[in-house]
């Protein structure tokens, strides 16, 4: 799929790119999210409720996705 106006700069392997980084960046900020909480919960004793949100959000996105990929595949 080539755009025209854009040229060869976008093709299928910008888009398998942009995917996989999204992808990898949204696991990783999901993952500091969690760390971050537990660091803060463990070593300060502050139950951080903003962080819990992020992670539970990330870990309940995650979860769906892949059982929603699971039964429609």
């Amino acid at each position: 799929m080539r755009i025209p106006f854009i040229g060869r700069a976008v093709d299928e392997r910008f888009w398998q790119h942009r995917q996989k980084s999204t992808s990898i960046a949204g696991v990783i900020g999901g993952l500091t999210a969690i760390l971050l909480f537990a660091y803060r919960f463990y070593v300060n004793h502050v139950w951080s409720w903003d962080l819990l949100a992020v992670a539970l959000t990330f870990v309940v996105v995650k979860m769906a996705m892949m059982a929603w990929y699971v039964i429609t595949d």
